[in-house]
């Protein structure tokens, strides 16, 4: 019998590029309070070719959650790629943050 509990806190890393209409539209910003609703640590930036990029640790359950929001986006935004990759846990990030 394996042990459940360990399997839902697993701690997963991933990193995530977003293209399509996903700046100007308040992408990072809801991005980053869906981020802080779901205890999923971080950060989330505009990238000079017009994509976002961010990386999310955190319970794989909840980072998995903040993926799908990103593949949806805010009202206003139009997403026509998620790039996903996953990374090894390092739990380096104390919160969520907007870099500029």
């Amino acid at each position: 019998m394996k042990n459940e509990c360990s399997v839902k806190n697993m701690k997963v890393r991933v990193h995530v590029l977003v293209s399509g209409r996903v700046q100007g539209v308040f992408y990072r910003s809801e991005a980053s309070k869906e981020a802080r609703k779901l205890g999923v640590t971080g950060w989330i930036r505009n990238l000079p070719d017009g994509r976002v990029e961010a990386v999310f640790e955190g319970e794989e359950e909840n980072v998995k959650a903040l993926v799908a929001f990103c593949r949806r986006g805010p009202a206003g935004a139009r997403v026509d790629r998620v790039e996903v990759k996953n990374g090894s846990y390092a739990g380096e990030f104390r919160s969520f943050e907007i870099r500029y």
